[in-house]
């Protein structure tokens, strides 16, 4: 399976059951510091993948599974685009709540570090003049005398340029501050504008696509702003930092390897945001063989069916369904019976 530039696998599950989507199926679950992918084991292009930020709630179910009967699963519910999905997990290894911890843990790790992935206005970031520096993160360089021409006087600053983000602040009052990410940067350029060469940053659309314009004298200065700038950019690209860092710590199991992991529960499990990164060795998600997929069928919307989570569900109006022959509740715009009928598992 693939994974994007800065993600890690955290840990791996065996066993799992997608009971919403795939009950009865045994399946992996891999949670990495982005998100978690369920595929199953018997086919693995059969998967699905849920990013932390779409992530609502997570909490547990009792659910009845094809595989374990009645017992308690992991609940999680999701919003993208407007719609409400939910998903259950069911660990098929009973006696363990390692499915709980884990997701749970990292789940955590992930909305406590949103500073290295989210723009951030007015926030509580300068103390006595400083910054307050984020785990892994390091300052490289301080601008003084930088114009932010967010208005038309413009309000004199401070730059200070890190590995993560690009952070401004107001000389006169430390709560005018913009913190930028460069996850969230469009764009970097020198152009001109009513107050004479700028630097101009754009942020991107998912973070409210703002234009941000700085003045920096001499103009040799602005240039070499610039140039530090897009550097950090760009090596940022490469290898971005996230900020979702984990420490794993299983005293039982380093007395007692050969065991299936499944079957032990974790002594201790702690996933927090900022610290190192000690198991670099099994970061690697497993390969699965190339497949040929007809990518003109479009049944995105009938997979999604199965996960839909309605919590104001209102009765729509009757209408004839030539196919069955009776009266039927009106389905909703993009769905057919047929469509219904074949996200239901065998």
């Amino acid at each position: 399976m693939r994974v994007r530039s800065g993600e890690r696998m955290i840990d791996k599950l065996e066993s799992i059951e997608d009971t919403k989507g795939n009950s009865g199926d045994r399946g992996r679950l891999v949670i990495t510091n982005l998100r978690l992918i369920w595929h199953s084991l018997t086919m693995p292009r059969v998967s699905l993948s849920v990013g932390f930020n779409c992530i609502i709630n997570i909490t547990t179910k009792t659910v009845n599974s094809k595989l374990r009967g009645l017992t308690e699963a992991l609940y999680i519910l999701t919003k993208a685009n407007n719609t409400r999905f939910e998903f259950i997990f069911t660990n098929l290894i009973p006696g363990t709540p390692r499915l709980f911890t884990s997701v749970n843990g990292v789940y955590k790790a992930y909305t406590s570090s949103k500073m290295y992935r989210e723009l951030k206005l007015r926030g509580a970031i300068i103390q006595n003049k400083q910054l307050r520096i984020l785990p892994q993160e390091q300052i490289f360089s301080r601008v003084n005398g930088v114009w932010n021409l967010s208005s038309d006087q413009g309000n004199l600053g401070t730059f200070i340029i890190t590995n993560v983000r690009l952070v401004w602040f107001a000389n006169m009052n430390e709560l005018f501050n913009i913190s930028l990410p460069y996850l969230q940067i469009a764009s970097v350029k020198v152009r001109e504008s009513k107050f004479g060469m700028a630097l101009v940053v754009e942020s991107s659309e998912a973070s409210g696509g703002y234009v941000l314009g700085f003045r920096i004298d001499p103009v040799e200065k602005l240039h070499e702003v610039h140039k530090e700038i897009s550097a950090l950019y760009s090596v940022y690209s490469q290898c971005p930092v996230f900020g979702v860092e984990f420490v794993l710590q299983d005293k039982f199991l380093l007395d007692l390897g050969g065991y299936n992991m499944n079957t032990i529960p974790r002594a201790f499990l702690l996933v927090s945001a900022g610290q190192p990164n000690i198991d670099d060795e099994q970061l690697e998600l497993p390969m699965e063989d190339e497949t040929e997929i007809d990518e003109s069928v479009n049944d995105t919307a009938d997979v999604l069916a199965a996960y839909l989570a309605d919590g104001h569900h209102h009765d729509r109006e009757p209408v004839f369904s030539p196919e069955l022959g009776l009266a039927i509740e009106k389905l909703k715009e993009g769905y057919t019976l047929q469509t219904l009928w074949e996200v239901l598992p065998s």
